[in-house]
């Protein structure tokens, strides 16, 4: 066998563990989407409730702001659902926004925050 073709085989044995690893990545990322936030019909709206009512009143009954900013999609469009958890869960250092941690879930959090991005939030000033 000459030395190219060694080098060759080589290059393509790599290639096919890079891409073996990479669709175990993105399968276990799938996965991993797939059961985050998952409460139940009862639950969630439990947690649009408390959406509305609890932090509507520090971020106004519209939640389009008041003493804390606007939860409307465009105040987070720099914004993925990972910052928002942790806000929601631990509250912000130097702002009125208080840690939720204490009675919420990290998939209640993941939730509220998936609903904060999507835009459905909009349904609740209808």
């Amino acid at each position: 066998m000459s030395k190219n073709t060694t080098s060759r085989k080589l290059a393509i044995q790599i290639a096919i563990a890079i891409a073996i690893i990479v669709l175990a990545v993105i399968a276990k990322k799938s996965v991993a989407d797939e059961s985050a936030g998952t409460i139940s019909t009862e639950r969630a709206e439990q947690l649009t409730h408390m959406l509305r009512h609890d932090c509507g009143s520090c971020h106004g009954m519209t939640l389009k702001g008041g003493l804390g900013p606007s939860l409307l999609p465009e105040q987070f469009k720099d914004k993925n659902i990972e910052y928002l958890k942790l806000t929601i869960l631990h509250g912000r250092n130097g702002t009125a926004m208080p840690p939720w941690n204490a009675i919420i879930s990290e998939d209640d959090a993941h939730w509220l925050a998936e609903f904060l991005l999507s835009g459905r939030i909009n349904e609740l000033n209808k």
